[in-house]
């Protein structure tokens, strides 16, 4: 690997190119269908998960839960629980997050433009 070890013995940057970098594992995990929409939905204000699952049509309540562990696990997303009876949960942004979630933004917008033009391909 050609990055340099910075702070805490972590590298100081990543090279996704290259097959043994922890950047290939972060770029699956934020780059996955479901983990793209649940970040982008978290965009404007934090979510409960009956919300979140609402708002992204076909997800599962297992890979909501799975994508939800897995984004608060590299430091995405906030889970907090209030400690109300039954308790509640609600996800919402870290910083890290809000990064990664402007260019997504863009990617998702991208898409929906472009949407026709695919769909024409497609069709030839």
């Amino acid at each position: 690997m050609s990055t340099q070890v910075g702070q805490a013995g972590y590298p100081s940057a990543g090279d996704a190119f290259d097959s043994a970098c922890p950047a290939r594992s972060v770029l699956d995990h934020v780059t996955s269908k479901w983990a793209v929409l649940v970040l982008v939905a978290l965009r404007t204000e934090p979510m409960r998960f009956s919300r979140l699952r609402r708002a992204i049509g076909g997800v599962s309540e297992k890979m909501l839960a799975q994508t939800l562990r897995t984004l608060e696990g590299d430091g995405f997303i906030d889970r907090e629980v209030v400690p109300t009876t039954p308790p509640q949960v609600s996800y919402s942004l870290t910083e890290l997050g809000r990064g990664i979630t402007e260019h997504l933004t863009g990617l998702i917008d991208w898409i929906n433009l472009q949407v026709p033009e695919v769909l024409a391909a497609r069709a030839r």
